[in-house]
């Protein structure tokens, strides 16, 4: 019995030492990713903004406006507003939206010219069907000018939201009586898109949202949100 005890106490240290050991690696790894996650993180972010935004020589990370709101007490990141300058004039700004797609969460960076007209987007996380809802993408008319990409309005492709403003009246798909056509069987991930557009338009000119809100905060640190996993789903 003595024997069996004994046993039992020396299992209990080793497991207690092993899982020790375990959590102070698991922290030093995570310690030195952090750097370098944060760095690829704010690479990204500014690659997005220099593709959404006309040409700025500010740091429209620096000078960012974060939006809130309240939850069960808690303050929820709404938006983050990018103002883009070229030397003291204001040229437009970026902001980061978000809405509930047919996968989940969908988020998306647009930027807006100096007259309220979208300069272009991207689309910054995901979880819609792929070849379908994940087409939003690039369906709306977003373009990458450094790989010779141009502008395609939506005077050119129905299917564009670039050069539109929401100012003019809000942005819908063509089934619900609007001006813009729906990425194919996937209306409902084009409805969310549209609505995160329209929602990021209310942040880019009055700096409020259809939300119970609170004070902007100035100058919150900003970084690049990381990549979300694509999932299957039926047909939206």
């Amino acid at each position: 019995m003595k024997k069996l005890e004994s046993s039992l106490k020396n299992m209990l240290l080793v497991l207690t030492g092993v899982t020790a050991i375990s959590v102070a690696l698991l922290a030093y790894v995570n310690e030195l990713t952090k750097g370098p996650i944060a760095e690829a993180n704010a690479k990204t972010l500014n690659k997005a903004l220099k593709q959404v935004l006309p040409e700025f020589t500010n740091n429209p990370v620096g000078e960012s406006d974060t939006i809130f709101s309240e939850k069960d007490g808690k303050k929820v990141v709404d938006f983050i507003v990018y103002p883009a300058k070229k030397g003291e004039e204001w040229v437009g700004s970026a902001v980061e939206s978000k809405a509930m797609g047919f996968g989940g969460e969908l988020k998306v960076l647009v930027g807006f010219d100096a007259k309220g007209k979208i300069y272009n987007y991207s689309l910054l996380a995901h979880t819609e069907t792929p070849g379908l809802g994940s087409k939003a993408d690039k369906w709306f008319g977003a373009y990458d000018s450094t790989k010779g990409e141009k502008a395609v309005t939506h005077e050119m492709s129905k299917k564009s939201i670039i050069g539109m403003s929401p100012g003019e009246g809000e942005l819908k798909v063509s089934k619900d009586g609007g001006q813009v056509d729906a990425i194919t069987a996937s209306t409902i991930t084009s409805r969310a898109f549209l609505n995160a557009i329209n929602k990021a338009y209310e942040a880019y000119k009055t700096g409020e949202v259809d939300t119970v809100s609170g004070a902007s905060q100035k100058n919150e640190p900003a970084t690049a949100p990381e990549t979300e996993t694509v999932k299957q789903d039926s047909i939206n």
